[in-house]
């Protein structure tokens, strides 16, 4: 009797061994991505490219072939265990491609919106710290360095509404990290914390850190204009910034010159680096992040004609969906038209899509987050 019952308990143990595994190899590890013509001058391909270029601000290690994209008509295969990324990434971009499968949206146009898919990955901070593996706390991101004596100050800064004291560690290959404190210039109270690090596939990664030192999905307006991570990756184009105003000089740091000069250095070095690269974006072609962008916006922002597509509707009925709804230009890319505001018009869509954050750059009033 016990060898029988202990055979059982053989199979059985077998059988969900066997199952387990044969699901983990049965993952899809592909998505559909739809694009939706959004200005004149649009294509699929400039698309594609914007979309290596999101891939890559999350970490993704790109090959130099289009491996792991198929493009075919207006949609784009890719195929998320093909593009570089590793196995943290995989794991939580796999979470998040299971969402957008449920949602009507891809049941429906068996795609995801690229805009909506790019959007969902850099304008949902939460996404973007999971995916890139940026601590919940500061500590464990500075104890990954060592800093230098060496310090800037920044009293004059285009994009802080406080002073702000920089400290950086040396540039070590793909290995350097830049420490913001945003501080009160009377007191000397720091109000929060920005981290910038060098990653292996030339771009930069953003961490947002509270006064107590813990993570945080956008900096606090009253003392900057920095906004989300998003709006870091914007601002900097996959570069070390230098100095873009005057600064004066104060003891104990390194003078508006010194600091600028060390700033330069840091950033051609890291450039000469990231031309060297074998696989991933090609960093020569500097503007191309900018499809980046277009994608998110004419998303966030789309026209009639985009949302004709996108909706798979006529036009005059799109028009007509749209008339009690107000449109206005986008100042940055006035090419795009008469857009509408996602946010306003997502309740009238045909198909509701996997809810993104209001806001890819700016505090949102919703900030989702898919990996919970």
């Amino acid at each position: 009797m016990k060898k029988i019952v202990f055979i059982i308990l053989i199979v059985l143990f077998l059988s969900c061994t066997n199952d387990s595994y044969s699901d983990l190899i049965e993952t899809d590890t592909s998505i559909n991505l739809k694009w939706s013509k959004a200005y004149s001058e649009d294509s699929i391909d400039k698309s594609l490219i914007g979309l290596k270029w999101a891939l890559s601000y999350m970490g993704a290690v790109l090959p130099k072939s289009n491996t792991g994209f198929i493009v075919n008509n207006n949609r784009i295969i890719m195929d998320l265990e093909k593009v570089g990324f590793n196995d943290n990434a995989l794991k939580k971009l796999l979470i998040l491609s299971n969402k957008i499968k449920n949602t009507s949206e891809y049941k429906q146009n068996n795609s995801v919106d690229i805009g909506r898919y790019v959007t969902l990955l850099l304008g949902a901070s939460e996404h973007y710290y999971e995916i890139l593996e940026i601590p919940n706390t500061l500590n464990e991101i500075l104890n990954q360095y060592h800093l230098l004596p060496e310090k800037g100050y920044v009293n004059n800064s285009g994009v802080s509404l406080e002073h702000r004291i920089i400290q950086f560690s040396e540039q070590n290959g793909f290995n350097q990290l830049f420490f913001c404190q945003e501080i009160d210039p009377i007191t000397g109270v720091v109000y929060e914390y920005e981290t910038i690090e060098l990653m292996t596939n030339g771009q930069l990664r953003f961490g947002i850190f509270d006064i107590n030192g813990l993570r945080k999905n956008r900096v606090d307006a009253e003392h900057s204009n920095a906004g989300k991570p998003a709006k870091c990756m914007w601002c900097h184009e996959s570069t070390i910034n230098q100095l873009f105003t005057v600064q004066n000089n104060y003891n104990g740091y390194l003078t508006y010159p010194e600091f600028q000069n060390k700033l330069i250095t840091y950033r051609e070095s890291n450039r000469v680096m990231k031309l060297g690269l074998i696989d991933g974006v090609d960093f020569s072609q500097t503007q191309q992040h900018t499809y980046t962008e277009l994608l998110y916006i004419s998303f966030m922002e789309p026209s009639a004609e985009r949302l004709s597509i996108e909706w798979n509707l006529p036009l005059s009925q799109v028009q007509n969906l749209l008339s009690n709804f107000s449109t206005h230009i986008y100042p940055e890319f006035p090419f795009l038209g008469e857009l509408y505001d996602r946010n306003e018009i997502e309740s009238i869509a045909p198909f509701q899509g996997l809810p993104v954050s209001t806001s890819v750059r700016e505090t949102s009033s919703v900030e989702v987050n898919h990996l919970q």
